[in-house]
């Protein structure tokens, strides 16, 4: 009788090595090597095979050529299409990424209820939850009474012989990948192997059905999709659902997408009746904000091709520690160190001994260097105990040397600025001509210490600066 082969398999990373060690070598993860059978998976090879099969001929054929259907199904929720690019393709696989409770699947239920309304073949398929409790969640969401096709299943095969019968489905959305397992692979759902594999197959039939397939996953506590890197590669698009704990609205931001662009978000406001769409998502992040108070500046950012005002909170103050503390939410923290060093080497303002706490307002993430021009402001107003005009944002990248560089879509930020009542900007020297934008009133400047002297020299503060 032939010996049973093993292996062991980060479940991190996916690396396959023929020993147990509490640590992988390949991410440095510790307790993630799992032991699982090397007779299927991502260890088997051509040996693992009594009879090889034999390839055959495949069709090949030209770039041009008439298209079966519209490339893509729009769901009609406009956030949710401006995240995928306008809808989903057919043929395309999306994964979908989010903490626990964050609201993944109260999306794709009314996406896949507001198709099934219009017409489309959807069928949704949950491998955490009973079929009780998926209605449960329909009727809270009032939409029980769309037609969307129903089942309670983890194996792939059986899911897979089930949406091929009848007309083929515009949608397959399944709740989630951890879940679901093969019949090629001998190890547990969750897994490497189970995960990979299970992909592979709902990926292979996608493309060759032409439905859309929207595939869920778990996040981990350091913010990434459960299971090896990998099935990101696979997919078409990754889409990550963010949101904070504390705040009622949900972003919806694309990492990954071949069919359009990477840099759209779509805004969701949580609700008992779950997502409600947030056309103006400046309106949300602005609609607490205290305008006197030193320390908060108004940032003029770019998401994709969709402008958003957010404000910055910055506070300054003494610090009885050796080494101060320096405390960043919704920024980098590399970027903070650098507008802080360029602040004391070349405005002579001292942070050496005060703590230094920047916030972004309402739980927003700010990705774009754009943003350096305003948290400089505000870190300025925060120390001087000065509060800056409540009608005016900021954007602008700043330059090791102290320069303020310009950056693009000079034109999209005043309008929304303008549009909701802000009268005035200062932006870099340099940025394209912002026609007709706040009646003229903006500033442009060239450098840091500009700025700084203008912020400082409105009233008397207490900015220390070398003499």
């Amino acid at each position: 009788m032939a010996k049973t082969r093993t292996q062991f398999i980060c479940q991190t990373c996916g690396n396959v090595t023929s020993r147990w060690s509490g640590k992988c070598d390949a991410c440095g993860e510790w307790n993630t090597i799992v032991e699982e059978s090397a007779s299927a998976g991502i260890g088997a090879g051509p040996r693992s095979l009594r009879s090889p099969r034999k390839g055959r001929a495949i069709t090949l054929t030209t770039l041009s050529g008439d298209i079966e259907d519209a490339p893509r199904i729009a769901s009609g929720i406009s956030e949710l299409d401006r995240a995928t690019g306008g809808g989903f393709v057919r043929g395309s696989a999306i994964l979908v990424g989010g903490d626990p409770g964050i609201g993944k699947s109260t999306l794709l239920m009314q996406a896949a209820a507001a198709l099934a309304c219009r017409g489309h073949r959807v069928v949704y398929v949950s491998g955490e939850e009973a079929v009780a409790q998926v209605r449960l969640r329909a009727q809270r969401l009032g939409a029980a009474g769309a037609p969307v096709e129903l089942a309670a299943e983890t194996n792939v095969e059986d899911i897979l012989a089930t949406v091929a019968e009848g007309r083929r489905p515009d949608l397959v959305i399944l709740d989630s990948i951890q879940t679901l397992w093969t019949d090629l692979a001998d190890s547990a759902p969750g897994t490497v192997t189970q995960v990979r594999a299970s992909a592979q197959a709902v990926i292979r039939y996608a493309k060759a059905s032409g439905a859309a397939v929207v595939l869920v996953g778990h996040v981990t506590k350091e913010g990434q999709i459960a299971g090896p890197r990998v099935v990101e590669h696979m997919v078409d698009a990754v889409l990550y659902f963010e949101g904070e704990g504390g705040h009622h609205f949900r972003i919806l931001r694309a990492v990954k997408n071949r069919f359009g662009p990477t840099d759209e978000i779509g805004v969701f406001e949580m609700s008992d009746k779950g997502l409600r769409e947030v056309p103006n998502p400046s309106e949300l992040f602005l609609g607490e904000r205290h305008a006197k108070a030193p320390g908060a500046a108004v940032f003029a950012g770019m998401e994709g091709t969709r402008p958003v005002l957010v404000e910055i909170q910055a506070l300054v103050a003494p610090s009885p520690l050796g080494m101060p503390r320096r405390a960043v939410v919704g920024w980098d923290q590399a970027r903070l160190a650098m507008v802080l060093a360029v602040l004391e080497a070349h405005c002579g303002v001292r942070f050496g001994k005060h703590d230094v706490y920047l916030n972004v307002a309402g739980g927003y993430r700010i990705s774009e260097p754009a943003a350096d021009l305003a948290v400089a402001a505000a870190l300025v107003s925060s120390l001087a105990a000065l509060a800056l005009p409540a009608d005016c944002v900021y954007f602008g990248e700043i330059s090791l040397s102290g320069a303020i560089r310009p950056v693009a879509h000079t034109q999209q930020r005043l309008k929304e600025a303008e549009k909701l009542g802000f009268g005035q900007a200062v932006l870099p020297l340099g940025s394209e001509e912002p026609a007709g934008a706040m009646g003229g009133r903006f500033l442009q400047t060239s450098t840091l210490a500009d700025l700084v002297v203008r912020i400082a020299g409105t009233t008397r503060g207490r900015v220390e600066q070398d003499d």
